[in-house]
């Protein structure tokens, strides 16, 4: 890590493009203040990690999580959609906000995607390639060769090339970088922590820039995509977006750094700090859940036998924290005039309150719950 060189620019007469160095090599880790963060990260995923085998039903509250990551993630690029709008249907979407919350929904279904097709698909190019497929489908980026990598120069920040933050390398290059990076990512004889494989795969990608557009939305999505497949995480826990987009000006600067000074350890010190904020945060998220679980369910058990109906409503709420009356019907098969009445009931117990103020075709919100992931 002392000998790093993060690669070298190449003159194109008009502008310099940033060819990077291969990674797929020996990596010894030798500095201390690293090695303290990765043991304190490696603890608090350990942590995180065993709400995935002890908690009841975690799947009702995994959708949650992933609609936090995706807010967060697509927020860096700019959108404007926050997590109470992620959950909207469509219909109920604002004209103006429709292609941020498209972006936001195509996040969450290449997350989705990316994790039932690690059940048959390693860690690889052809993972990332499909799931850009699924977050640029239908956004305003997708005439830019979705699921494709580019065949022609990019660049960021900047009008125009001519004054270009960062030129990323030649398209040429792309799957010879790309192979390499795929080689690291499971490469087993030569032993570097799977934490500091992932924050290298990321900035490395980062530099590659091998998409047109939604470069930003991969990297960070195939981040837990990776720790789940390699075991650190047995599910999308981990929203490590909420981090970056809180500290946007030195993810981008940290990046930056190890390209022009070489400084990758710095990159690794500010990515453990983010493991270590998030997987602390997520702790304690899940552990309020579980206490407001507990709450709810007393609540709901002084409703007789409209219990089983509600305890229904509750675990879809899990899952969506907003819900109107039409749902409550196809959640529990109950007639529009009973989905109105334990809807009623469910309010009276602090469950969800009514947010519409309408009398009809009310709508509400499990506020307790979505709190936590504000």
């Amino acid at each position: 890590m002392k000998t790093f060189r993060a690669g070298r620019y190449i003159n194109h007469g008009h502008y310099n493009s940033f060819q990077p160095n291969l990674i797929n090599k020996d990596w010894k880790l030798d500095d201390m203040e690293i090695i303290h963060l990765l043991g304190q990260a490696d603890r608090q995923l350990g942590r995180l990690d065993m709400f995935s085998k002890y908690t009841p039903n975690l799947e009702m509250f995994i959708q949650m999580h992933v609609t936090k990551e995706a807010t967060q993630s697509s927020k860096i690029e700019g959108t404007k959609t926050n997590i109470e709008e992620a959950l909207m249907e469509k219909e109920d979407v604002a004209l103006s906000q429709i292609d941020d919350w498209t972006e936001v929904q195509n996040y969450i279904g290449a997350m989705n995607y990316g994790m039932a097709r690690l059940q048959e698909l390693p860690f690889s190019s052809r993972l990332i390639k499909e799931t850009h497929g699924i977050i640029l489908k239908g956004t305003r980026g997708e005439q830019k060769h979705p699921g494709n990598f580019r065949t022609s120069q990019n660049w960021i920040g900047g009008a125009t090339i001519a004054d270009a933050v960062f030129i990323p390398p030649v398209h040429t290059g792309i799957n010879d970088l790309m192979s390499d990076l795929e080689k690291f990512a499971h490469n087993e004889s030569a032993y570097f922590p799977e934490l500091l494989k992932i924050a290298l795969i990321h900035y490395q990608f980062e530099t590659i820039h091998p998409f047109l557009d939604g470069n930003g939305r991969v990297g960070r999505l195939f981040i837990t995509l990776y720790l789940v497949a390699k075991g650190i995480l047995k599910q999308p826990i981990l929203y490590i977006s909420d981090f970056f987009e809180k500290n946007r000006s030195h993810y981008y600067d940290n990046l930056m750094r190890v390209r022009l000074s070489n400084d990758i350890n710095q990159w690794f010190k500010f990515f453990l700090a983010g493991v270590v904020e998030t997987a602390t945060k997520a702790i304690s998220t899940f552990e309020q859940i579980l206490q407001l679980q507990k709450i709810s369910e007393i609540k709901i058990s002084t409703l007789g036998s409209r219990a089983a109906n509600a305890q229904k409503v509750l675990n879809h709420l899990y899952q969506k924290p907003i819900i109107n009356t039409a749902a409550i019907g196809k959640v529990t098969g109950l007639s529009v005039a009973s989905a109105y009445k334990l809807a009623r009931d469910m309010e009276k117990l602090g469950i969800f309150k009514e947010v519409t103020g309408a009398q009809r075709g009310k709508s509400y919100v499990f506020e307790d719950y979505l709190n936590l992931f504000r």
